[in-house]
């Protein structure tokens, strides 16, 4: 007990009851200086009754011990580090490792969805487009039939033809007029104008004939014999071939362009009736004129 009658607090945490009274605080306010009234005894034995209340003295002073000893904290973790460890990263390298990471899961592969299929619309155009047909395939021209002659000179069809087809191998040649009538004239006086095969070579009934003879192995429109030399049975009984042999011979005679037809014959044929051809160079002449028109 002090001398003004007041208890001492032995059961309180800072010592006796008024010391924090008796101290002077540095948070005090200085507007006033008239010293601050004590409390009561009751107030002090109600502290006793209840150590945890609050104080305002000890509050003031907790309070303030409290943020000096967290500024000490925070300076001492600044400056100190942990023995043999490493310094945490710095926040720029942490955001590095993140954008790593971040950067890794975008290369990865993903599935892309498949886009839904969409329906064309059709845009109207300005101007209809014109369909145009595919023209047709021109068709294949005829080949032109063979001109059909007319018989003249009393003779058949047959001998019409082959009469033609002299004049055709003559003409091919380059035979003038004068040698094609003197062809025909000889055919008309050898064979009547028939392709003629011979019973004597039964060869030449294989090949397409009008007629057939027994003179010899002549065989033909000229009567001309393979054995001769005039040419193979198959050949002999061929028209082309026939005329052209007789007119190789002919065109060989010196002046036969002005010799009598009968001479000119007969200086290719060597008949036995050498006159004979002198008959037929009238009807020739009106034949040979007939087809060339």
């Amino acid at each position: 007990m002090r001398d003004d009658g007041t208890l001492d607090d032995q059961y309180g945490l800072g010592g006796s009851a008024d010391r924090s009274d008796d101290t002077h605080s540095t948070v005090r306010s200085t507007s006033s200086a008239e010293p601050t009234p004590r409390p009561s005894l009751r107030t002090r034995l109600g502290g006793l009754a209840n150590p945890l209340a609050a104080r305002p003295g000890r509050t003031k002073l907790a309070v303030a011990t409290g943020a000096v000893c967290c500024l000490g904290l925070v300076g001492f973790s600044q400056v100190t580090a942990p023995l043999g460890g490493s310094p945490s990263p710095a926040p720029s390298q942490e955001l590095a490792q993140r954008a790593d990471v971040d950067a890794a899961s975008r290369s990865m592969e993903r599935q892309t969805p498949t886009p839904a299929p969409t329906t064309p619309t059709a845009t109207p155009s300005a101007t209809p487009i014109a369909t145009t047909k595919p023209k047709p395939k021109p068709k294949p021209k005829a080949k032109p039939k063979p001109r059909r002659i007319a018989p003249v000179a009393g003779l058949d069809q047959d001998q019409m033809d082959n009469a033609k087809a002299i004049v055709k191998a003559g003409r091919e040649m380059g035979v003038p007029r004068r040698g094609l009538i003197i062809a025909v004239a000889t055919a008309m006086q050898e064979s009547n104008l028939y392709n003629y095969a011979s019973g004597v070579l039964p060869e030449s009934l294989d090949y397409p004939h009008q007629a057939i003879g027994w003179d010899h192995d002549s065989v033909g429109l000229f009567q001309q014999r393979p054995s001769s030399g005039w040419g193979s049975v198959p050949d002999l009984m061929q028209p082309e071939y026939a005329t052209k042999a007789f007119l190789n011979v002919l065109v060989q005679i010196p002046g036969w362009q002005d010799m009598a037809l009968t001479d000119a014959a007969q200086a290719v044929q060597v008949s036995a009736f050498p006159w004979a051809y002198a008959q037929h160079e009238w009807r020739a002449t009106e034949v040979v004129d007939a087809i060339l028109g």
